[in-house]
């Protein structure tokens, strides 16, 4: 058995960056994965590079879509070939670095088995992190193949093995990244965040697509007109909704599902599954060695995200939180921190000359989706602000009608929205919801002026470059002076 100072189980953003930042600290580490394929992590391979790559063909206008599709495909494997091989060679090609290609499970809580294809082996850990991300759910609905339901296309499989999608017409939004025509019609189940990026996509592609949400209305978390317009700018794109709809059976593409206007059934030529991801927790026997779970089977962490056993933590997806790649990053600082404060012994907050991180430190975090245009948030809605007893003054002003914002114009795409909610009381933002192109970016800008509590006459006053969606912030902020005339 192999000793190290830290075993990394699993190789996302957050797992490969603490490897990589204590390995050449001087500490021994080693990480174990499961796939080739999944060198670099969920978003790397399966998540967000590829399906951004794919969004970005998507919006190419052409005329022969099938064709493009299959070019589409092809540029997303090069690039993530490519990236899944730089992410490899990041660490393995550090001096003492050691990569165990297998599957891993707890024998203690520092001993963990590894079954590779020479063979079990079993290495320890002074400190072990969880670090295997999530995967699609599949709901239990009737007619979805049994290889489906059992996870097995859950991941990216190791070369050599064949897409058990291929053949079947039900995919996740794992394998339906590797379809081999673009389908006519495509229903998505499922009109959350995941299911409407696809469902944009594949309509930019060319397809015809159907989603089945089982809410009354798809975004209502949000306020309503922002969820409105985000509705009415997809079904312009062709997409079709079918809101309080619980989806009984999928037969190959054959969609059934009661709605409050009676049954209705799709006949289409394939089926995403997009009802969300789970915490990867299966097969790592963390009930045996007494590391607690939640009931989605996330492992249970505090704020420093050490687990219920000292010494083990659990980072990125797999510990419950939000899943982004840059909330993973964040978990990194959070448990180097940890780990150099543990090993260092000292009781004070600021060890290793750098002040312990938690995940209490998150303020304004933002979120994009990426649909066409993306759609981006941060903070409170203005339905939350008033329910959390705030005084708040709103303005929301659609894309094409703001004068000093010329880039989504520019670039052809003027649709969308921008809606920002400001405490009366101080001038600051408490939230905003951009909904246009490059909303992205700007969306940061916002955020960051959050963390900072600059006010938003700073923003409204602010000397943007030209032509810029950023310069909307003049005009839009500037009504808000109007308002309180």
């Amino acid at each position: 058995m192999e000793e190290f100072d830290v075993v990394v189980i699993g190789w996302g953003k957050g797992g490969k960056t603490l490897a990589i930042n204590l390995q050449k600290q001087g500490k021994k580490v080693a990480i174990v994965e499961q796939s080739s394929m999944m060198y670099g992590g969920t978003c790397i391979n399966i998540g967000c590079v590829p399906t951004k790559t794919l969004v970005h063909q998507a919006e190419i206008q052409v005329t022969d879509k099938q064709g493009h599709f299959h070019d589409a495909v092809k540029v997303r494997d090069a690039l993530i070939s490519k990236l899944n091989s730089v992410n490899y060679s990041m660490f393995a090609e550090i001096p003492g670095a050691t990569v165990f290609n297998g599957r891993a499970r707890f024998i203690t809580p520092k001993i963990i088995e590894i079954e590779t294809a020479e063979g079990a082996v079993k290495v320890s850990g002074e400190s072990v992190v969880i670090n295997t991300g999530a995967v699609p759910v599949v709901p239990p609905i009737d007619g979805i193949p049994d290889e489906i339901l059992q996870g097995k296309a859950n991941i990216a499989l190791p070369e050599g093995e064949e897409n058990v999608a291929n053949g079947s017409k039900i995919f996740t939004s794992t394998t339906i990244q590797h379809m081999t025509d673009l389908p006519d019609h495509l229903v998505v189940v499922g009109g959350g965040f995941i299911g409407l990026e696809f469902a944009s996509m594949f309509a930019n592609f060319g397809s015809k697509v159907t989603v089945f949400h089982m809410g009354e209305e798809i975004l209502e978390s949000e306020d309503p007109e922002v969820a409105q317009e985000v509705r009415n700018v997809l079904e312009q794109t062709g997409i079709t909704f079918v809101t309080g709809a619980r989806v009984k059976s999928v037969r190959e593409a054959i969609v059934r599902a009661d709605t409050r206007d009676g049954n209705v059934t799709v006949n289409a030529d394939a089926v995403l599954l997009a009802v969300g991801r789970r915490p990867a927790t299966s097969g790592l026997a963390l009930d045996e060695v007494g590391i607690d779970v939640d009931e989605r089977g996330a492992v249970v962490v505090n704020d420093y995200l050490e687990t219920s056993v000292p010494g083990v933590f659990a980072l990125g997806d797999v510990n419950g939180g939000p899943q982004h790649t840059y909330i993973s990053l964040d978990d990194f600082r959070i448990v180097k921190d940890r780990i150099l404060f543990r090993q260092d012994g000292s009781s004070n907050r600021s060890s290793n000359n750098c002040v312990q991180r938690s995940r209490l430190d998150r303020v304004a975090v933002p979120v994009t989706t990426f649909l066409t245009p993306p759609l981006s948030s941060v903070g409170l809605t203005a339905k939350d602000a008033q329910k959390a007893g705030y005084s708040i003054k709103v303005v929301t002003k659609k894309v094409a009608s703001i004068k000093a914002m010329p880039r989504p114009k520019t670039v052809g795409d003027p649709r969308g929205l921008i809606s920002i909610v400001v405490d009366a009381n101080t001038d600051m933002i408490l939230g905003a919801r951009l909904f246009h192109v490059d909303s992205q970016e700007v969306i940061n800008l916002v955020a960051l002026a959050m963390r900072a509590k600059i006010p938003v006459s700073e923003l409204r006053d602010g000397i943007w470059t030209h032509p810029s969606s950023t310069e909307a912030l003049n005009e839009v902020l500037g009504e808000l002076q109007l308002l309180e005339k």
